[in-house]
């Protein structure tokens, strides 16, 4: 079993405001793009989510999962690179179902529990832009740092790696862009184990006004093993949402829906939040 590491939200606070590498695409979509974010512009966003009857495998705990400041970033290092970081500073969740599991949690209240986030962190590369005859061609590599305490019932305290291959293309004002890539899961309940997973996303964008825009996506990673006994907490996890992207006021607001695609996945839920691109270095360009 895994040593527990236990940090508070305010010191994962100051570690994003500290290093700012960051998130994966624009909100409220996961599907990472193909389009690096201006030199030295950091596009901070962060968000509110709401997901109804999510199972914890690992720990047997099922309910509602309410995630605060959810927060992304993404900064560009250069023309074609960007790094990345993403994850929850605290999620809270109200159990409706307790099972025996491989992990015993610790309930912070009566019937509900709460922790940080696992936090992830990216660098992506683009190594080709959209054309009019090709897409845009962009390749993606990180990890997943062991920032949840899996005593709370919700994280997995593991560090997993991810890689991925990412195309993207216009057609007219309609946006397409999908990814596919391996997982390399470690298993929180066995040493030594891993489980290698697909990683996917399909998504789109249309704009509906010259400041709204419908957006859409199909995204998350299918594992072919049976996780049960030492890959329990390694199991297919998918979403879809649809939602809108608003300009209004200097920031870019969202709003979507949300439903799971495989078992333990949230059945229904939502999520909204906003965006700002800060510049931190450079010259400003003039359009």
């Amino acid at each position: 079993m895994h040593a527990h590491i236990r940090r508070g939200p305010g010191f994962w606070l100051l570690f994003l405001l500290g290093v700012v590498p960051t998130a994966a695409q624009d909100r409220p979509l996961r599907t990472p793009d193909a389009t690096i974010v201006p030199a030295g512009v950091s596009r901070v966003q962060i968000g509110f989510d709401f997901l109804q009857d999510i199972r914890f495998p690992l720990s047997g705990l099922s309910g509602d999962l309410t995630s605060v400041a959810v927060l992304q970033v993404r900064t560009g290092l250069g023309r074609i690179v960007e790094i990345q970081i993403e994850g929850e500073i605290q999620n809270f969740l109200s159990v409706t179902q307790q099972s025996v599991a491989v992990v015993t949690p610790e309930l912070t209240g009566p019937r509900s529990t709460h922790g940080v986030g696992d936090f992830r962190s990216y660098t992506k590369v683009r190594l080709f832009a959209d054309t009019a005859q090709l897409p845009a061609f962009a390749f993606r590599f990180g990890f997943q740092m062991p920032t949840a305490d899996q005593r709370r019932g919700i994280g997995t305290n593991t560090t997993n790696l991810f890689a991925e291959l990412i195309l993207e293309k216009h057609f007219g004002k309609l946006q397409l862009f999908g990814d596919a890539g391996l997982g390399i899961l470690e298993a929180p309940a066995a040493q030594f184990s891993q489980n290698d997973v697909l990683l996917y996303g399909f998504a789109l964008t249309y704009p509906v006004h010259t400041r709204v825009r419908l957006v859409g996506e199909v995204a998350g990673f299918w594992s072919a093993r049976d996780t049960t006994g030492a890959l329990v907490g390694t199991d297919s996890r998918a979403q879809g949402r649809i939602g809108l992207q608003v300009e209004a006021g200097g920031f870019f607001w969202d709003v979507a829906g949300v439903a799971g695609v495989y078992r333990n996945d949230p059945r229904t839920g939502f999520t909204f939040g906003v965006r700002k691109d800060i510049r931190l270095f450079g010259k400003r360009t003039k359009p």
